[in-house]
């Protein structure tokens, strides 16, 4: 391999001087995840401007034997944007840069857009001309739509419109041989062979470079009917689900929930905040119908199933979003967790799918196994309930974990155990975080060979020298 001075002159000579960060105290923001668990050192920071450039960078890096670590807003959950620490310094790819809207097509219902675009610009873009883009979730004002499309983030809304590869009609990507694949498409049906696109959504950047992205757009729901209840327990709120469904059809947008303790971090550790009900519940849901054509008939529907759940003793409490303001209140509460938590202490955060119908057997089954090893441990959860994905967080506070004499092992020891249950009840590890570098493990234990035997032999045919943001999600 060529001395790294070499390649970042050639990189500053191709990009400008001002596109190339190599100073320590510069890359700070680049080279730690923003939880600050995972650091390492990187050769440079690079920032392209265009595809071409990036097309430069990984012709340059490839042709100096250099890894590429291709970066969104870096508010990954699982250490894979930033460096690994066991493995040479690679170059960090950020495409912040690289933010354009490059077309708008509200009749197509599609809207081209460069990967280092923020998700919120996204939204605003779309809701101008009367169009939704449906993935929602809580870093949308930093997280950039490439790195939402590397990990196939879930979010708020998958219940009625899916996650991010269901509403991806095309992308461009550069490959790692520099060349560039423009498959931006705006078409909903296109029968010509395998769906390569597929391929590097959810690939967290280990196939390829994703520059841009032609996203499906959906009418702007103008009308919203917002609660938040007090379910007797997570199985009178899985009944509560089905009613609901059974009711409001496709006007059901998202139905989350979380337990007592949940709550209560966001009230203390983040400022605003009060508990939406007059007395204490161990568990809370909020619960939102949108539609873009009638707000009184899901008004109606909204109280109507409550208070048909009340009178069947499912729901004990509830309070309906009376204004845009309120609305926006109840949302925030949901959208504050990371914060609140990040506050709190050392979470072992876990990001389990199991089937709808399993998610209070997995609520269960998850504590009194997180108990068995350490008894009374503090046990967060929040989840997005209507699609079977639950973040169960057993949380130690910042001195317990200090004490603790092995706290790498006894991480992995819990977050197996919760992952244990999941998998017995039929599900999975990693439901919308992605594997980056702290769920490689769980990918070795839980996978077969025969997924791992090709997910390998896709990343040797279009990343033979591992160029591409090595050791992550490949055990």
């Amino acid at each position: 391999m060529d001395d790294g001075a070499t390649l970042i002159g050639r990189l500053q000579a191709e990009l400008g001087a001002d596109a190339v960060v190599t100073q320590a105290s510069e890359m700070t923001g680049f080279v730690e995840d923003f939880r600050g668990r995972y650091k390492a050192d990187a050769l440079c920071v690079v920032q392209p401007g265009t595809t071409e450039q990036v097309s430069k960078v990984v012709r340059l890096c490839a042709a100096h034997g250099v890894a590429i670590v291709p970066q969104g807003g870096n508010t990954s959950l699982c250490g894979g944007a930033v460096p690994a620490a066991e493995r040479q310094a690679p170059v960090i790819v950020s495409l912040s840069r690289m933010k354009g809207i490059r077309h708008l097509d509200a009749v197509n219902g599609s809207i081209e857009v460069e990967a280092g675009c923020v998700l919120q610009t996204v939204h605003d873009a779309a809701a101008a001309v009367g169009r939704l883009y449906p993935v929602s979730l809580g870093a949308e004002g930093s997280c950039q739509i490439g790195g939402t499309l590397s990990t196939n983030a879930g979010g708020t809304n998958v219940l009625r419109y899916g996650n991010t590869r269901d509403n991806v009609l095309g992308l461009e990507v550069v490959l790692a041989d520099g060349s560039i694949w423009n498959g931006l498409k705006a078409l909903r049906k296109n029968n010509t062979g395998l769906d390569l696109k597929q391929l590097f959504i959810g690939a967290e950047g280990t196939l390829g470079i994703i520059t841009a992205a032609t996203l499906k757009l959906h009418p702007l729901p103008t009308h919203h009917a917002l609660a938040w209840f007090a379910p007797a327990n997570p199985e009178a709120a899985l009944h509560v689900l089905g009613m609901f469904q059974a009711a409001c059809g496709s006007t059901l947008t998202a139905y989350e929930v979380m337990n007592r303790r949940q709550l209560d971090l966001v009230i203390e550790h983040v400022p605003g905040h009060r508990d939406p009900l007059e007395a204490e519940h161990e568990w809370h849901v909020l619960v939102e119908l949108s539609d873009a054509r009638d707000a009184d008939t899901i008004e109606a529907a909204l109280e109507q199933t409550l208070a048909e759940a009340a009178d069947e003793g499912f729901l004990v409490d509830a309070v309906l979003a009376n204004s845009e303001a309120q609305r926006a209140s109840l949302w925030a509460i949901r959208h504050s967790v990371t914060e609140a938590n990040k506050k709190t202490g050392v979470g072992l955060t876990t990001d389990c799918a199991v089937p709808v119908s399993s998610v209070p057997a997995f609520i269960e089954q998850a504590t009194r196994a997180v108990h068995d090893i350490v008894p009374g441990l503090d046990i967060v959860i929040v989840g997005h309930m209507g699609d079977g994905n639950v973040h169960f967080i057993p949380m130690f506070s910042f001195d317990a974990w200090r004490a603790l004499p092995n706290a790498a092992g006894l991480s992995a020891r819990v977050k197996r155990s919760v992952n244990d249950v999941a998998h017995r009840l039929g599900g999975t590890f990693s439901a919308e975080h992605g594997v980056g570098q702290s769920g490689l493990p769980e990918m070795a234990h839980y996978k077969s060979f025969e997924e791992l035997a090709m997910m390998r032999a896709i990343k040797l045919a279009l990343d033979p020298h591992d160029l591409f943001n090595p050791g992550r999600l490949f055990p």
